[in-house]
């Protein structure tokens, strides 16, 4: 099994880049979907949130309402720590299960948005971080996503640095690209993570010399 750690600043096209390698193969354990999980209604985590920051951030229904939370947290870096202490230990449980029943020969992709904010890059075998440039990154998050200039300004502010991604990153895919261009550089990519997946398992098959 390869380990992958796969991250990107917001807006960088992260969540494409994970559809192309799934459907190359990958195993994928999505670090988001899984944080939405773990604060469903009548889980523990949803009552650590609301005990944390109050019932202001449920919606009607009694689930999260994560743009209610998300304006709070992402505005106060305290708020913000406070409310990764609760949730980053749950997402870090529920990942290692789904990653325990992956096939031996597996290449699995954790899609982790926080990899660096989080000195997660040691978990993993290989670190993958998709990058493009701030000015990429607004334009899709205000366009796209329909924020308003100055929240996804905030968003962006609140996560590492472009430079601090590029620090640990074994691969970069550049996502300041055309789509045809990102398909064939995510197909190469894929093919390095074949090589090395067939290496670890070639390595951990040897016998070990007495």
């Amino acid at each position: 099994m390869l380990t992958v750690g796969l991250t990107g600043g917001i807006g960088a096209g992260k969540s494409e880049v994970s559809r192309l390698l799934v459907e190359h193969g990958a195993v994928l354990i999505d670090a988001d979907r899984i944080a939405r999980e773990v604060v469903a209604p009548g889980t523990d985590g949803l009552a650590a949130v609301v005990e944390a920051f109050g019932e202001q951030v449920l919606a009607e229904d009694g689930s999260l309402d994560r743009p209610r939370l998300g304006s709070i947290v992402f505005a106060d870096p305290e708020k913000l720590a406070l409310l990764n202490s609760i949730v980053h230990p749950l997402v870090g449980a529920r990942s290692r299960e789904l990653e325990n029943a992956a096939a031996g020969d597996a290449v699995v992709v954790h899609d982790v948005p926080l990899l660096a904010e989080n000195g997660l890059a040691p978990l993993y075998d290989v670190v993958v971080v998709v990058d493009a440039s701030p000015a990429t990154q607004l334009d899709r998050l205000v366009r796209l996503r329909g924020m308003t200039e100055e929240d996804a300004r905030a968003r962006m502010a609140a996560q590492a640095t472009r430079e601090k991604r590029l620090e640990i990153a074994d691969i970069v895919i550049d996502n300041d690209v055309p789509l045809q261009a990102l398909e064939r550089r995510v197909r190469e990519v894929w093919d390095d993570l074949v090589r090395r997946a067939h290496a670890t398992r070639g390595a951990a098959q040897e016998p070990h010399q007495e």
